[in-house]
């Protein structure tokens, strides 16, 4: 059973769940992203997407800080959110209320049966972020579900995937390599010293049914407020090159994440 609450630092209000903070979003700002990982998927959306409005389905919500940005900087689109927690929904929406004229809908229902119920090429962009008790869910990585993301994508969709791992990103090359499997081209995106293998962070593991260009990706990388860097494909072949791919018989939630880490994202 989670457990979630809401602490408040002047304009910004932290989701916590059984301990963690899930979330963070400003009441005043839809464009501050406090935690590194979500500025990632931030980054990656304005960098490979086309510009306007997207179709966007997010497995997990917490706080919904993803959502509410790209309701600000894309008015329009439309978003599906998969929410299991209706608790933590209704906390969100009681305290956190959404902007007017927004396009979200929240649905509470687990990764797993919101996907199969999806219509096929719904949507531009597909955003994994659930985390139970810190840990990625184990159905959420493996081929069969990667197969319904290839699915609900529209040609030239995009998989961005939150995924928490330790040194060696060991679990992060498994989900590589079913992305690789399933939809053709994965890239990486995270902070250097988490790619580098120096400590547990997150990585944000991107996939589509085309190759990727990521000149624009790099460029924005570079320029990134936190010390940001891409594994491109030679990269991620090298990553993956002893890595299977992780299927329904031997699926395991992410890597537990170590005491001091505070939660799915380390705060700037």
């Amino acid at each position: 059973m989670q457990h979630a609450w809401l602490q408040r630092d002047g304009d910004v209000v932290t989701v916590m769940r059984d301990g963690h903070p899930q979330s963070a979003v400003s009441l005043g700002n839809p464009e501050y992203l406090e935690f590194e990982y979500v500025q990632h998927l931030a980054l990656a959306i304005d960098a490979l997407c086309r510009p306007g409005p997207l179709r966007v389905t997010h497995i997990g919500g917490g706080g919904l800080t993803l959502p509410r940005w790209i309701a600000h900087t894309r008015p329009g689109s439309p978003q599906i959110v998969l929410e299991p927690d209706q608790h933590l929904t209704d906390l969100v929406r009681a305290h956190l209320p959404l902007p007017r004229g927004h396009r979200i809908r929240v649905r509470a229902q687990t990764g797993e049966e919101g996907m199969a119920a999806l219509r096929d090429a719904s949507a531009d962009v597909v955003v994994l972020d659930a985390f139970v008790d810190g840990r990625v869910p184990s159905g959420l990585t493996t081929v069969e579900w990667l197969g319904e993301v290839r699915r609900v994508l529209a040609d030239g969709g995009f998989l961005l995937a939150n995924i928490g791992d330790g040194p060696g990103l060991r679990y992060a090359a498994r989900v590589l390599a079913g992305v690789l499997e399933v939809l053709g081209a994965a890239a990486v995106i995270g902070l250097h010293e988490v790619l580098k293998s120096r400590r547990f962070g997150n990585a944000v593991v991107i996939g589509s049914c085309r190759p990727l260009e990521l000149h624009d990706l790099r460029w924005a990388a570079a320029r990134a407020h936190v010390p940001t860097g891409v594994l491109g494909a030679d990269e991620v072949g090298r990553r993956v090159a002893q890595a299977r791919p992780f299927v329904a018989a031997d699926a395991e939630p992410s890597p537990v994440p170590p005491p001091a880490q505070l939660g799915p994202g380390r705060r700037r």
